[in-house]
């Protein structure tokens, strides 16, 4: 099935199943068709204990390893149904902070915006960085003209002006070598985690940049709007890159360093994609991990081993070594907060954040 279909697929799924589940829990059965609010992450001690539904919404850069664990968790527990919705990073979290899902999926870490609005909610959570990713600077498949684009080039290109006459428009304003070929831009909305770790890695302020790029909260559109332009620069997911590599053009980054470097799985593993490769995160809430078995049995299925593979097969790169043995002890202790406290996650090792000076030093003498 078309990845596009699937996800707008799964969206409706998201509303319909969670309606029907609404329904189906008045009591006696009786339907209400007074109301069709979907069901909320937060209920009573007895509630919780029977809930047999988890709701997950958040990044579209997740739902593939979301969608694809909870099909199979689904298939090995048929007693429990996983919702995944698809909305964004930002969207997710807003819901997730208001005590509306159990999980919200980031392709980010969290603002200290939402940090707030989760304790103004009495919201406590786990966070749990899933995977690695990289961002893909894409453009079109018949761009014989730019292999490689440094950093300061991607800044001069997407740094915000209040003029709008001060926009690059053309190629040829990046750099005097590449033709007078229109320059059009393509991004994910945004409301989105992509969009803010981009800005944030490339301008130095996440959120900001110009104003008069094509958006779309669907990954599947802005593929479609590169792969029909000739002078389309944009960025997404690497993964959605790998789906899609033989109608679009891998542009290669130099950070700086003078070498040209493409992301691949084996490049975000070992941190050579700076500062565009980034962590993946889930965030639970402790409520739903602590009192709703279904949720604690999702969590720990997502996180063991032998699912890594489902992680690897999306497109991305696994956590693994001391780093998960350590993720899993959180889960376990059911340690809250977001380790990174609304700062950037841009360019932070997470074994720097995850262990303490006293851990990592004695990781470095063993």
């Amino acid at each position: 099935m078309n990845l596009g279909i699937k996800l707008k697929h799964q969206y409706l799924r998201f509303f319909t199943l969670a309606i029907l589940l609404f329904v189906t829990a008045c009591k006696g059965g009786e339907i209400k068709t007074e109301s069709t609010e979907t069901p909320s992450a937060v209920a009573t001690p007895e509630e919780e204990e029977a809930r047999n539904y988890i709701l997950v919404d958040g990044s579209s850069t997740i739902f593939p390893i979301s969608d694809t664990i909870a099909q199979s968790f689904m298939e090995d527990n048929p007693n429990i149904q996983v919702i995944v919705g698809i909305s964004s990073s930002g969207a997710g979290l807003k819901k997730f902070c208001i005590g509306d899902i159990d999980i919200g999926n980031a392709s980010r870490a969290m603002k200290k915006s939402e940090i707030d609005l989760c304790q103004k909610n009495e919201i406590e959570f786990v966070e749990i960085p899933i995977a690695f990713d990289a961002i893909a600077v894409l453009g079109h498949i018949y761009n014989e003209w730019s292999d490689c684009l440094t950093l300061e080039e991607l800044k001069k290109i997407w740094q915000p002006n209040d003029d709008a006459a001060e926009n690059i428009t053309q190629w040829k304003q990046i750099r005097e070598d590449f033709p007078e070929q229109p320059l059009n831009l393509y991004a994910p909305n945004t409301d989105s985690g992509t969009y803010d770790y981009f800005t944030d890695a490339v301008l130095g302020t996440p959120g900001k940049s110009r104003k008069d790029f094509k958006s779309s909260d669907d990954d599947n559109i802005i593929i479609q709007d590169i792969e029909s332009d000739q002078g389309s620069l944009g960025f997404l997911s690497f993964a959605y890159y790998q789906q899609n590599k033989d109608f679009l053009k891998l542009i290669a980054i130099d950070n700086g360093s003078g070498q040209c470097i493409e992301p691949s799985q084996e490049i975000v593993a070992n941190g050579n994609y700076s500062p565009l490769s980034r962590p993946l995160f889930l965030y639970v809430n402790k409520n739903s991990l602590e009192k709703m078995p279904a949720v604690k049995a999702l969590v720990d299925y997502q996180m063991d081993a032998t699912n890594k593979k489902v992680i690897s097969e999306a497109g991305y790169v696994p956590i693994s070594g001391a780093l998960e043995v350590k993720l899993k002890e959180r889960v376990q202790e059911l340690t809250t907060g977001s380790v990174f406290e609304g700062e950037s996650a841009v360019g932070v090792k997470l074994i720097d954040k995850y262990f303490s000076e006293k851990e990592r030093k004695k990781m470095g003498d063993s």
